[in-house]
Formats: C-alpha cells, structure tokens, sequence
C-alpha cells in the first residue's frame, strides 16, 4: 500500500458479501456516500456492505467495549447507513482477522453496536458465532406483497426482523424494494423480512429483504430470528422443552445451521471466505465518493 492507495479485501459468507477495509486507528473517514460508492457493483468494488476493521479503543462507538473484545465491526449496509450487526459479516470479519494473522483459530471476541459476539474459529472452515438471545416484542405485525399480505412474528437479533411463512418463496415478489409492514410504530427504523418456507422436520429456507441493503444472497441474523421463529410455531421452545433445538436454514447463497438452547442463547455455524485483496486510489475515495 502506497501513500495514495488505501487497501481493501473482499470477503463472503454464504455468498452475502462485503468489502473489508482494514483500518486498525480509525483513520479513514467512511460517509455514508463513501461507502455506497464502495459497495456499487458497476462503479465501485461491489458488496452486500462494508466491514470496518478497527480497534476498539480508537472508535467512540466501541471504546466502552474494549476491555473485551480488541477488535470492533464498524459495520455498514451497502446504502451507507449504519447497521446494529450482521451475523455472516461477524464470521467474515473474524476469518478476516485470521487471515492477516491478527488472531489465531479457536476462541476470540468481537465487539459491535449489538454488543460483544463471541466467535470460534474451526480449523475446517467453519465460523460459530454466539450471537446473544432474541427477543420477541409483543403485537402483531403484517408484511405485505403487491395485493397479498401475511402475518409475521417479530423478532429482535439485536436488529429488527419480520418472519412470514408463506407457500412458496415465490409469494416474495422480486424483493427489489422493502415489502410494506404494519403498523409502522413496530419498526421505526425500518426491518429485515424474511419470508419462509418448510423443507422437513427442522429444515427451513427463505429469502431476505435486509434493511438498507435489498434482497441478499444470505442474512445471518436473519437466519437467526426465522429459527426462533420456526421453533416457537413447532411448539419446540428450548426454555420448555429443557431440549435445545437445531434448525438447518436454506438461504439462496448456501446453508447455517441455528441452535438455540434452553437458557436462550443462540449459535450460528457457517462458512466465511476471503476470497479477493487489492487497493483502490485514495483520490478516488475522497473526489469521488464524496461528491
């Protein structure tokens, strides 16, 4: 890397991916238009979002998390806006962190805005994150399709979720705008919605519309909250049952594999990739993508 060139990697999981700029001091100014231009898949780079990799001590929004976890997911959607989490990002950015020889596999601690995520890395490939509890707000809520409209249970990863079951992935519609929901007091900032189909006992799919992002080839934490969805409609809620429960969730990009146990916390398992590293000009982020 150069004095005029400022140094990026492209990572994925699941096929939901991102673009990684690794920036230990926080001395890269992201606005939200930078990082649009980073994720555009004609002009820029191309990503689901940004992965900001910082200490946590050099950021306001994660120096109270420091004395946990070294390293914070400064995480963005692919419009600029900021994000609490992103599970496949947290597994990406923890194989991320492997890849540069900051960590070694097994055990270590990410901090985000959702709070600190604890992360095993296997040696085959495979990320687990523990990815906290999901709460599940009171009220009914209604996402909408063209002239269909289906219940959907709300459920709270550290981000806001709206799981729909419904005939066929199809009823989604092209997902190239965010499906409508009521009553729009119970998602003020707007919500990821999943719509879900069944497969067999313990095994779901579904596709996603992430807020600020579109429709995306996988979503972790969406994965998540249509997991704690499924079991709650199973009847097969760990807290009861003293059981945990595992579910398989199809996504269009491949396949995690959920499990919430009897005291409520829940583990993702998946693959993360890097698959690409280079550099783009530093003019170009400052003249063009701040324009």
């Amino acid at each position: 890397m150069t004095q005029n060139s400022l140094s990026f990697l492209k990572g994925h999981g699941t096929e939901n991916d991102f673009v990684i700029i690794p920036d230990p001091d926080n001395a890269i100014e992201l606005s939200a238009s930078a990082v649009a231009k980073l994720c555009d898949r004609r002009a820029g780079i191309g990503g689901d979002g940004v992965l900001h990799v910082v200490r946590s001590a050099a950021h306001p929004d994660a120096a109270h998390l420091a004395d946990e976890a070294e390293w914070f997911m400064d995480y963005r959607n692919s419009d600029g806006s900021i994000a609490e989490m992103c599970g496949n990002g947290v597994r990406v950015f923890a194989r991320y962190l492997e890849h540069a020889g900051l960590v070694e596999p097994g055990d270590l601690a990410v901090a985000t805005r959702g709070g600190v995520k604890h992360v095993h890395l296997d040696k085959s490939g495979d990320v687990t994150v523990a990815m906290g509890r999901a709460t599940l707000p009171e009220g009914e809520v209604t996402v909408s399709v063209g002239e269909r409209s289906w219940p959907a249970r709300n459920v709270n990863m550290g981000n806001p979720h709206a799981v729909a079951f419904v005939d066929s992935l199809e009823d989604a519609g092209t997902l190239y705008t965010a499906p409508p929901f009521s009553p729009a007091s119970a998602y003020p900032t707007g919500v990821n919605v999943e719509f879900v189909v069944d497969r067999g006992p313990r095994h779901v799919a579904m596709r996603v519309h992430e807020r600020g992002s579109g429709e995306t080839r996988s979503c972790g934490t969406g994965a998540c909250a249509v997991a704690v969805a499924t079991i709650r409609r199973d009847g097969a809620d760990p807290a009861a049952t003293g059981e945990p429960a595992t579910y398989t969730v199809d996504l269009p990009g491949g396949t995690l594999v959920i499990t919430e146990h009897p005291d409520g916390r829940i583990d993702m398992t998946g693959p993360a990739v890097i698959v690409a590293a280079g550099e783009f000009e530093a003019a170009w982020l400052t003249e063009t993508a701040f324009a």
